[in-house]
């Protein structure tokens, strides 16, 4: 239990008051990151349905991704500017790592911000429009799922930094505990608390497959790059993932309505 309180003071800006003390197995927490998620899709949603309350969908869709952003401390956003700033600045692999650790905001940080946070807020105002609010539930869940594939017999180019308490150290017992847990997590909420058919939780846990293999993906593509992975790559790798999640309902909901 400590450790989870210890990650989700790590991962989000939730004020828990409780002294947890130092943990040299921190890195085991990793197990953990879906978990984290639900907590905080739990709380957007929470957001989503008060909001839902007093603006119309499209605003309500503008709250939740910036209680999304806002819960993590803009953590997760910053690794996905500061990826983009460097990984296509077209520089060799030494400048691309200075580049990361550079606060200030280049061009391909700004482009990837904006346009990730416009994708996040167009998804979400339809899922809202066609009565799936409840689905933003799962969507920082399945985006921390993925990321332990980046944590998973990986290296990082660095000496130092914050993501290097967790890459390369995931085992696969936390990898397949961590996947197994989340599939049951979405299956009972959705089926016993939303009275979700099968036919279309089943088309949410492709999300998590299509995630996963994204990060595989975006590893290979990294690795080329910088010859490893990063604390920023971590944060990058999330807000690509929910919008990934995002992208999966919308199709599914889509092909439903199509067929339908």
């Amino acid at each position: 239990m400590k450790r989870f309180i210890a990650i989700l003071q790590f991962m989000t800006r939730i004020p828990i008051n409780v002294d947890v003390g130092f943990d040299e197995d921190f890195h085991k927490s990793i197990a953990y990151f879906p978990l984290v998620g639900f907590i905080l899709g739990i709380v957007l949603f929470l957001i989503g349905i008060v909001s839902g309350l007093m603006f119309d969908s499209l605003i309500t869709s503008i709250i939740i991704t910036l209680a999304s952003v806002t819960l993590t401390g803009g953590l997760h956003i910053d690794g996905l500017g500061d990826t983009f700033d460097a990984i296509y600045s077209y520089r060799d692999k030494e400048k691309m790592l200075e580049i990361m650790k550079d606060s200030r905001l280049g061009t391909n940080s700004l482009l990837a911000i904006m346009f990730v946070i416009l994708l996040k807020v167009g998804f979400i105002y339809s899922i809202i429009n066609q009565g799936f609010m409840w689905v933003i539930i799962f969507m920082p869940v399945v985006a921390r799922l993925g990321v332990i594939r980046l944590t998973y017999k990986t290296i990082t180019p660095r000496d130092k930094g914050m993501g290097n308490m967790f890459i390369g150290k995931c085992s696969t017992g936390m990898f397949i505990s961590a996947i197994l847990y989340t599939i049951v997590i979405i299956t009972l909420v959705s089926r016993f608390v939303f009275l979700v058919p099968v036919a279309f939780i089943l088309k949410m846990l492709v999300s998590i497959i299509v995630v996963i293999l994204f990060n595989q993906i975006f590893k290979n593509h990294i690795y080329k790059k910088i010859d490893g992975v990063t604390g920023d790559i971590l944060g990058c790798s999330i807000e690509l993932g929910e919008v990934i999640y995002l992208l999966c309902i919308y199709w599914s909901l889509y092909i439903s309505w199509i067929i339908g």
